[in-house]
């Protein structure tokens, strides 16, 4: 499931960002803001692809490169604010 979701994250940075650098690559643990590839329009992009794609909601205090800087970040910080599965079930 972690895997779908970073290749989700994935696919959305590379169609959104990596063309208008013309870059042909990304690791996953790249800064993203380090590299230039996204500027405060594109984290918008980002939020709401992630909140719209995941159901989550992201607080204006989670935007911040410890949680959206690079595709390990994102993934982890959309994995964390998913609800449990097993929660629902109880």
């Amino acid at each position: 499931m972690a895997n779908d979701l970073k290749q989700s994250i994935r696919t959305f940075i590379e169609t959104s960002f990596l063309f208008r650098e013309g870059r042909g690559g990304l690791t996953d643990g790249e800064s993203l803001l380090g590299a230039g590839l996204i500027d405060s329009t594109g984290i918008l992009e980002l939020v709401t692809y992630l909140e719209s794609e995941f159901g989550i909601v992201v607080l204006d205090e989670e935007i911040v490169p410890e949680n959206l800087d690079s595709v390990d970040q994102i993934t982890a910080y959309v994995f964390r604010k998913q609800p449990l599965p097993h929660a629902i079930a109880v």
